[in-house]
């Protein structure tokens, strides 16, 4: 599970941060470790990586 938060209070996941999910899911994947969400918290709620489409299956 990946959690971070936007200081800017938008949870929407940005370019930067797809970017580096694949990345580090990439990394995990070789060593046999799978990420179950992504979660970007914000000031009026979060966003799912995994909700939204983003870590596939």
């Amino acid at each position: 599970m990946l959690v971070h938060n936007h200081p800017s209070g938008d949870p929407k996941p940005s370019r930067d941060d797809i970017e580096m999910t694949k990345e580090i899911r990439k990394a995990t994947e070789a060593l046999g470790i799978s990420i179950h969400d992504h979660l970007v918290i914000g000031r009026k709620g979060h966003a799912s990586f995994r909700s939204l489409g983003l870590l596939g299956p």
